[in-house]
């Protein structure tokens, strides 16, 4: 058997949680690659709404497993909250969440080192959601880091005063003027190493390597977006890991050679949260408008998202970038009672025309060309299916096939479960 990947192909928020929750059933097991609690997994059951950070978005069906891959990195105090709150829930986690034990431990020194970093650059920073996943990762090419496994060794604790010592160093030669109280974090952090050492702990990679010989199903999860990969991305304005399909053979320790199916998951236009060069966005009251029925507030960080037209460039770099076999087109409905709805297509960059991503977006010089259509009007957010769709959907949607070479499978009309159109 093989490994099916879902990830997202813009700046993240692409909505990952829900067709991962979509298409559960599917599968027999669910596996994060990478990324940490900075991810925002929003999942509608009901009239109930729930945020996943680090948990696969498969925790809601039963007899599933879900882990917790090598390439994620965690933060204890968050974790144990994220828990308790499915439990609040009466989702029992209890025997379908695995921990790799290679996952690397984000520590309290990691959170605040990267918030001195960020203070630190002024008008120029990054646009962080500060929640040490960048010095994590960081101490884990530096091969400084604490590993979940590592809680179960003696002597882990004075590695973990090393990193704490080296950390505060750091944050003094910043010179940030940030305020905490260590004693306090450092409290909560232990109380949640004891909580999490009482989870379920394998070595992942053989986990796996099992269960595809014994035939079952395995789809990765993605989280952020592929154009905030640390190496393809709009760097330097990234997150820390590979957030595209090379991220999950890293991430999982799966050959390449088992990936089946990638499924790239994308908005029918473009978000962004926080900075970075962003060329289709827009700034009037069709931003406004996209923004508010959109709810386009991030789920882990409240911020407002930038909105703008879907960008086929940095779409179609994302989709030779990951092999993308199939897509899943998200928040469709949001586009309804827009008169004219624009899609760039391609850039002029100084006085050119550029169809490719250029090696940096950072330019002044850089502008969108649109091609526009007629939008719809009509309310699509109880479709059941496609036949239901309004012919300048349809049209929209074949538009974006032509371009990316690539069929759109999955439609998304809203934020619930039987909001979704399979073709």
């Amino acid at each position: 058997m093989f490994v099916d990947l879902l990830l997202g192909l813009q700046w993240g928020d692409e909505g990952k949680g829900k067709i991962v929750d979509a298409i559960s059933k599917g599968y027999s097991i669910i596996s994060r690659f990478q990324g940490g609690p900075n991810a925002g997994h929003t999942i509608k059951i009901g009239d109930k709404s729930h945020v996943l950070h680090t948990i696969p978005s498969g925790i809601f069906h039963k007899n599933l497993i879900n882990i917790i891959g090598n390439g994620v990195v965690i933060d204890p105090i968050i974790f144990k909250e994220e828990v308790l709150k499915l439990s609040n829930r009466d989702i029992d986690i209890s025997n379908k969440l695995l921990i790799s034990k290679k996952a690397h431990l984000i520590i309290p020194t990691h959170c605040l080192l990267d918030q001195a970093s960020e203070k630190s650059k002024g008008i120029k920073k990054i646009g962080s959601t500060l929640k040490g996943i960048g010095p994590t990762y960081m101490d884990k090419t530096g091969r400084n880091g604490i590993r979940v496994g590592d809680l179960f060794l003696e002597g882990w604790e004075v590695q973990y005063g090393k990193l704490k010592n080296k950390h505060l160093k750091m944050i003094a030669n910043l010179n940030a003027d940030i305020s905490f109280d260590l004693d306090e974090l450092e409290l909560k952090f232990f109380e949640s190493l004891n909580f999490i050492k009482k989870m379920s702990f394998i070595d992942s990679e053989n986990f796996l390597f099992d269960s595809l010989k014994k035939g079952e199903k395995i789809l990765a999860e993605g989280a952020q977006g592929s154009m905030l990969d640390i190496d393809f991305g709009t760097y330097p304005f990234v997150t820390s890991s590979n957030t595209t399909a090379s991220g999950a053979c890293n991430g999982l320790g799966i050959s390449p050679k088992k990936i089946n199916k990638v499924i790239g998951v994308f908005k029918a236009y473009t978000t962004r949260v926080g900075s970075g060069p962003f060329p289709s966005e827009i700034s009037d009251k069709i931003s406004e408008k996209i923004s508010n029925v959109g709810k386009e507030f991030g789920a882990t960080t409240g911020r407002p998202r930038r909105c703008g037209w879907l960008d086929l460039v940095s779409l179609k770099y994302a989709v030779d970038i990951n092999g993308v076999t199939e897509l899943a087109m998200m928040k469709s409905d949001v586009m309804s009672g827009i008169d004219k709805i624009k899609v760039c297509t391609s850039y002029e960059q100084y006085g050119k025309e550029i169809s490719r991503m250029p090696f940096s977006l950072n330019s002044g010089n850089l502008k969108p060309i649109y091609t526009e259509f007629n939008g719809w009007q009509e309310d699509i957010t109880k479709a059941k299916n496609e036949s239901q769709l309004p012919e300048n959907l349809k049209k929209y949607i074949s538009f974006i096939e032509e371009k990316l070479e690539v069929p759109v499978k999955i439609i998304s009309l809203g934020p619930g479960r039987d909001q979704t159109i399979f073709r």
